[in-house]
Order: C-alpha cells, then structure tokens, then sequence
C-alpha cells in the first residue's frame, strides 16, 4: 500500500456532473466550446496542483501539458485530459502520468503511447517482470491498449497469459499503447472534493510508479 506524502493542495476545487455533460455536447464547435470554457480550467488546475507530486514521485522536473485537441476539424474530442512530462515541449514522448474525463467517469492513469521510444523495451521488460507487475497492480485497476475507447480490461479479470498478450501486442505492433489506472464513475462523492480527489490521484501514481520506472530503464 502506498504511503502518500502529507502534501498540502490548494486551488482546485474537484469536477461537478456538468464537467461530464460537456464531453457529450453535439457538435465541434460546441463541444470545444464546453470543453475550454469549462473543463480546461480546472485540467490546468488539476496539473498545477498534482506537479510537485510528480515532480516528487518521479525525480524529474514536471511540466503540466492539458490537451488542446487543435488537430480536430470534424468529430470532437470524446474525452480531454492533463498529462505530465519531463519536457516542456510535450509528454507523447515519454511514458507518463495522465487524468482526464469522457462522459460517464474520470481516469488516472498511467500511460505509454506508440510515440514513445521505450515502448518496445518496456514491454519486453514487463513482459519478463509479469509476476511482480501482478502483484502490484491492485485488482480494481483496469488496463486500456486503445485510449480511444472509455472501456478496458480489470486487472483482477486478466489471466495471466492476457496480461502478457498486453505486454507483447505493445512491442510488436508499432502503434500499439498500453495504459494502467482508476475509473472514477461520475457522481461519485470523490470527485467533488478537490482535496479528496488529488489525494487519490497522488495514490494512484504512487501505486503505477513501478510501470513509470520500467518504462524509463
């Protein structure tokens, strides 16, 4: 069990269920509109408030990134988000820690995507490490190969021989991801306090930092 730091938070303040309804608003236009309006705020909140604790966990210096969605020019963003990285200049990079939301819950996560150069290293690497990464991962965590999609796979759910498929699938396809975390459903009680929900996320990436340390070796 991870042992958080007694870290003091200030300046945001948790997601309310309009937060959610934005990210099912019809439309670009309106549904970006929503998004930087009312979401992006509070993501920019969110990344500023949990840096140091990355900084910390990491050893790294921690730069914030909130999605921008600026390639978008016909279907809206299903889901937004802030992610954490070593470089100012961008987090795809690198593998990293991210938060975001689609319409139904909240994601804390962590996250290795096809444009990092580790991925192929990681996953040979987890796959030799597949027991300790078993018994790390707690059994409510669920993993993702597709970001795209709001759903994924529950830890506990996975054989053994389907947790090592992740594994391989992420070396041998070239644009293969993989991320590991927490569902939040929306209304749940947490994600309206602010303090209660960093707290979480501050777990969450203590919990994932043994992937966050694979991925870089």
């Amino acid at each position: 069990m991870p042992t958080v730091a007694n870290t003091e938070f200030t300046g945001f303040a948790g997601f309310a269920d309009t937060d959610f309804d934005a990210m099912s608003v019809p439309g670009l236009e309106g549904r970006m509109e929503a998004i930087i309006g009312q979401v992006r705020p509070k993501l920019h909140a969110l990344g500023d408030a949990l840096t140091p604790v990355v900084a910390r966990l990491t050893g790294e210096t921690a730069f914030p990134h909130v999605a921008k969605h600026a390639r978008r020019s016909v279907n809206p963003p299903d889901d937004t988000w802030v992610a954490w990285s070593p470089s100012a200049r961008g987090y795809k990079a690198f593998p990293h820690f991210q938060i975001g939301l689609w319409s139904t819950h909240l994601f804390i996560q962590f996250a290795i995507i096809y444009e990092c150069p580790n991925k192929t290293a990681f996953a040979d690497r987890a796959t030799r490490e597949l027991a300790s990464i078993r018994s790390a991962v707690p059994p409510h965590y669920v993993w993702s190969k597709d970001h795209m999609v709001p759903t994924g796979s529950v830890h506990g759910d996975l054989t053994d021989e389907e947790l090592g498929e992740l594994f391989r699938r992420l070396g041998a396809v070239k644009a293969a991801e993989l991320t590991c975390g927490i569902h939040v459903r929306r209304g749940d009680p947490l994600l309206a306090s602010g303090d209660a929900l960093l707290r979480e996320a501050e777990a969450v990436f203590e919990t994932l930092l043994p992937l966050y340390k694979m991925a870089q070796a």
